[in-house]
């Protein structure tokens, strides 16, 4: 059976502060409401089946249960109750509270311990499945230990800390980035085809630059025009001085092969930026090549700043 680190017998005060969230954040499933988003739900006190519990333990948490503020609907949190120093661990105990209408299991999480004034004290991932089916709107009482190569400090507040979840930030969609010079000469219709293909277009990876073909044609001078999506998957700006292209037709042939001063050419962190090179009559190397289909690849690596 389960057992809770003793407490100390005259503590009947929460110490902690609470940390929310709400469910979506976590959990990835939709949220469910009954239409009542304001409403205010008052958690009941949940332990795990197979926790031992003495009577005295059961009125202290249950008395300090009914002191938590109440949730609104969707909501997860944690409440802390007290912090204690053993060895060189932290020992934290906290109320994890549930007010969506229906039990949920948590994962593998990673939970920061905040200071009073918003420092970080401690990080861990602990694997919160241990915790059972929390019911519908419910808290569940726990101990969470923070062992000395998890803890970011060597003081502990007794009050004013938190136990928070560390959300991952939410990844921003890959969107359109149009030079100036295209912002102007652009007609409308032509902006939104562009940021409708971008928009249906798998992003590049995390990190990632890559180059899609979007239009090819010669002039009647034999200049071959290429119009290229430059893909940049980084969360860093992407800067081009210079980019050596290549590209290929359907068969695999060489095509052009030339190379193009970009005077800085700055393209956005996880954006695509259109643009288009011409590729002069004399670096045209096969004639009558089938752009039926296409590619283009940069000779080399382009820098990144």
């Amino acid at each position: 059976m389960l057992r809770f680190f003793k407490r100390r017998e005259d503590q009947l005060v929460k110490q902690g502060q609470d940390s929310t969230i709400e469910s979506n954040e976590l959990l990835e499933e939709e949220q469910s409401t009954n239409g009542n988003e304001s409403k205010a739900v008052k958690t009941k006190l949940s332990f795990h089946p197979d926790m031992q519990v003495s009577p005295e333990e059961k009125y202290y948490f249950q008395f300090l249960n009914n002191e938590l503020t109440p949730l609104k609907e969707n909501q997860l949190s944690i409440a802390g109750v007290e912090l204690k120093k053993v060895n060189e661990s932290v020992i934290v105990t906290a109320f994890v509270r549930n007010s969506l209408p229906k039990a949920i299991k948590l994962g593998v999480t990673p939970l920061l311990l905040i200071g009073p004034d918003g420092e970080k004290l401690g990080r861990k991932v602990f694997d919160l499945s241990v915790l059972g089916e929390i019911p519908a709107e419910s808290s569940r009482p726990w101990q969470f230990v923070f062992e000395k190569e998890h803890l970011l400090a060597t003081e502990f507040p007794q009050t004013d800390w938190k136990l928070a979840f560390e959300l991952q930030p939410k990844k921003k969609p890959h969107t359109l980035d149009l030079e100036e010079s295209w912002e102007k000469s652009l007609a409308d219709t032509e902006k939104e085809k562009l940021e409708e293909l971008v928009k249906n277009l798998t992003p590049p990876k995390p990190g990632e630059v890559n180059f899609m073909g979007i239009q090819s044609q010669f002039d009647s001078e034999g200049n071959l025009h290429v119009s290229l999506l430059i893909r940049n998957g980084s969360h860093k700006h992407l800067t081009i001085q210079q980019l050596p292209l290549m590209v290929y037709d359907a068969k695999g042939d060489v095509v052009a092969k030339g190379g193009f001063k970009l005077n800085d050419l700055v393209v956005k962190a996880n954006t695509s930026k259109p643009w288009t090179f011409i590729f002069p009559k004399q670096l045209v190397l096969k004639e009558h090549p089938d752009l039926s289909s296409w590619k283009v690849a940069p000779v080399q690596q382009v820098e990144q700043k």
